[in-house]
């Protein structure tokens, strides 16, 4: 018996080493992807951190020279606050008006096809020609928003929106929200309509209203979503670049210069890529730290019985 039984589990182990063969096989372009394009790069960016590496000429040992250089920096420390400001900014403002709208379009009425297609429509349109749109949109003269205002008699004279912070400013987060809500929408329609709606009708013959089936059914139940939506937001608002070098070129008084612009800068301009590739380095640290803080605290109490 002890016989037959080794024999009988000598072809389940080939199996399942063939099939984690194969499974490996299936796996093997993404991976070989990855590591092209992305492990390779960071390590050789990293590599890159430790030299005083010039645009022109031979790369000089420094050791960790560039990163001890960030502390006494207060032009990356400014960009550094600027980015945190207008991430916290963008991501509230492009929840507050993707969350109501995908709560409108779950359910099923008239039009519904019709209405998401038009909120999703600016997400296919490139952030640079976006860009591009509003610099248009804001012009002082030629463009739609100042003269609009005009009109409607809420200013004496066509003002320019991209002339001082506060404008410029607020033109940005509504560009960005215009061109992202959208997006935000769909992932979080996707966690909506994957509650039961057993759950829901249970609650709501229990006596539980909106507010409290929002609170108790919706938000738990749509952790995942959540973190989702807000990782990809406050991952894109840090890396923001596209609209800050169209719309403003850091602009006005070099007040709206993010830090992907100043690594820009750093390498690009002043050619210091040594420097700008340990910039990258600690922006990637930075992303991957609160991307895990997202995701501990929202999985916080996801457990409990």
């Amino acid at each position: 018996m002890t016989g037959s039984g080794s024999e009988i589990l000598l072809p389940r182990r080939r199996r399942r080493r063939r099939s984690n063969w194969r499974g490996l096989v299936y796996i093997a372009p993404a991976m070989a992807l990855v590591i092209v394009f992305f492990i390779m790069p960071v390590l050789f960016t990293g590599w890159m951190s430790l030299h005083n590496w010039p645009l022109m000429g031979a790369s000089r040992w420094i050791g960790f020279n560039n990163y001890f250089r960030m502390a006494n920096d207060t032009r990356f420390m400014t960009a550094l606050n600027f980015t945190a400001y207008y991430t916290v900014i963008v991501t509230i403002a492009i929840f507050a008006i993707a969350f109501p709208l995908a709560i409108f379009v779950e359910k099923e009425r008239q039009f519904v096809g019709a209405y998401r297609t038009i909120i999703f429509l600016p997400v296919v349109v490139g952030l640079a020609t976006a860009s591009l749109l509003w610099v248009w949109l804001a012009n002082v003269d030629s463009g739609f928003i100042g003269p609009a205002l005009k009109a409607l008699g809420l200013v004496e004279k066509s003002p320019n929106l991209l002339a001082t912070f506060d404008t410029a400013f607020l033109t940005i987060v509504v560009m960005v929200v215009w061109k992202i809500a959208g997006f935000t929408m769909i992932i979080l329609l996707t966690g909506l309509q994957a509650i039961p709606s057993e759950l829901t009708e249970a609650a709501r013959i229990d006596g539980a209203g909106r507010w409290q089936r929002f609170r108790h059914l919706t938000l738990p139940l749509m952790r995942k979503t959540i973190a989702l939506a807000l990782i990809v937001s406050v991952t894109g608002s840090i890396l923001a670049f596209d609209q800050f070098y169209i719309m403003t070129s850091g602009g006005p008084q070099n007040k709206m210069i993010s830090v992907v612009y100043y690594i820009f800068n750093q390498s690009f301009v002043s050619f210091n890529l040594g420097y700008g590739a340990a910039l990258s380095i600690v922006l990637l640290a930075i992303l991957v730290a609160i991307s895990i803080v997202q995701l501990w605290l929202l999985r916080v109490g996801e457990e409990r019985p």
